[in-house]
């Protein structure tokens, strides 16, 4: 690899401090990447939405082996660089080219569920039924009403895996 061509590479971030690495690096004049997801909570009795980091803990860095290495070490919400031995490994483009197509395909997070509301179940042993939505059942589940075999049932599912119909 030349020493001027860039690559992506693999931060190790403290705890729970990816966005003030990315921040801090960024300020510096790194180029970096960290792919996020919707995530649609329940907090206090009401939902929200906001973004998440997808690696939590870790954010891609794009550097070539000329640029200067050292500050990444003395950068605040940085741990390290993810290294095998001492040679620190490039991410394939193509990773990262997926992860962004990824995210920007990503659509919004459907709006507040309604007790009653019909939905589709996306993933799972129930992929492709309609249910109808119940309640939150904590921060990442919902219980559904199904109907199976004339008569209804409880379930209980990642939030995740239903859509508003």
């Amino acid at each position: 690899m030349e020493s001027n061509t860039k690559a992506w590479y693999l931060i190790q971030c403290k705890s729970r401090q990816e966005e003030r690495a990315e921040e801090n690096l960024v300020r510096q004049g790194y180029t970096c990447f960290r792919p996020q997801y919707l995530r649609e909570r329940l907090a206090q009795g009401k939902r929200s939405v906001g973004r998440e980091s997808l690696f939590p803990g870790y954010l891609f860095i794009q550097l070539a082996f000329s640029d200067n290495w050292g500050p990444l070490r003395s950068t605040r919400g940085v741990l390290r660089v993810v290294a095998f031995g001492t040679q620190p490994l490039a991410i394939a483009d193509a990773l990262i080219v997926e992860l962004r197509l990824q995210e920007e395909q990503q659509g919004g997070v459907e709006l507040q569920l309604v007790s009653g509301e019909s939905v589709q179940i996306k993933e799972g042993p129930f992929a492709e039924l309609q249910a109808i939505y119940l309640r939150m059942d904590g921060n990442e589940r919902v219980v559904l009403l199904l109907n199976l075999l004339n008569r209804q049932h409880q379930v209980t599912l990642p939030l995740r895996g239903i859509a508003k119909r």
